[in-house]
C-alpha cells in the first residue's frame, strides 16, 4: 500500500499563521462554528496535521534547460509580476515579484485509483521546501478560497469541502475527525490546482 503522500516515484514526502493546540480537550459550553469536531457530549479532542510542501530536487535540474527544451516537455518560464499570484508548491510560499518560476504539470496524485490526478503549478527557482509547524496555516494557504479533499488509504475521496484560507484549519480539524480519513489535498478553489497535502501528525 501508499505512503499517504505517496510522491516517491515521481517526487518524494513540510508564516504569520494560526496555531491549533495538539490533543487539546476543552468543555463545549457555547456553541462552536461550522467545522468544529463535536465528539461525544462535552469533550472535543484535536488531531494535528502538517502542510507538506513538495521537494525541490524533483524540479531543480529544469531550470538551467533553455526555453525551447522546456517547450518540448510542455514546461513554461515565467517572471512573478504580482505578490500574491504565483504560489510555489515547494516553498508554500508566494513569491516576489520579479522572481523566477516554472510553470508546469504535476502529477498530485498518483494512486491507482480513479481520483488518480495532475495539474499545474508554480516552482520558484531558488524554493527550499518548507519545514510548517504542526498545526499552522501560512499565508499562502490563509489568503486563498480553499477546496480542502480527504482520502483514505485506498485514495478514495471521502469528504470535501470549499472554505475561505483562514477557515482552512478548522475545515482540516473536521476532516480529520472521521478516523476513515487518511490525508488530505488542498486545492486552490478557484482555478482548482494543487496547493499541498496535509497529514495527520
Amino acid at each position: 500500500m501508499l505512503a499517504p503522500n505517496h510522491w516517491e516515484g515521481n517526487v518524494p514526502d513540510i508564516p504569520n499563521c494560526n496555531e491549533f493546540n495538539v490533543r487539546k480537550r476543552r468543555e463545549m459550553r457555547a456553541p462552536l462554528n461550522d467545522y468544529t469536531c463535536l465528539k461525544s457530549h462535552t469533550w472535543c479532542v484535536m488531531t494535528s496535521f502538517q502542510l507538506v510542501g513538495l521537494p525541490f530536487e524533483k524540479f531543480a535540474s529544469l531550470f538551467a534547460l533553455p526555453d525551447s527544451a522546456l517547450a518540448e516537455r510542455n514546461v513554461h518560464r515565467v517572471i512573478a509580476t504580482a505578490k500574491p499570484g504565483y504560489p510555489c508548491r515547494v516553498s508554500l510560499a508566494d513569491a516576489e515579484i520579479g522572481e523566477e518560476l516554472l510553470l508546469l504539470s504535476f502529477e498530485h496524485q498518483p494512486a491507482g485509483s480513479p481520483y488518480r490526478s495532475s495539474g499545474p503549478i508554480y516552482v520558484r527557482k531558488a524554493a527550499v521546501q518548507a519545514n510548517v509547524e504542526p498545526g499552522m496555516i501560512p499565508d499562502y494557504i490563509r489568503l486563498r478560497s480553499m477546496s480542502v479533499r480527504a482520502y483514505d488509504s485506498s485514495h478514495l475521496m471521502t469528504d470535501a469541502l470549499v472554505c475561505a484560507g483562514h477557515d482552512a484549519a478548522s475545515a482540516i480539524q473536521n476532516l480529520f475527525s472521521s478516523n476513515e480519513v487518511a490525508y488530505i489535498h488542498l486545492h486552490n478553489a478557484n482555478r482548482g490546482c494543487f496547493s499541498c497535502a496535509v497529514n495527520r501528525v
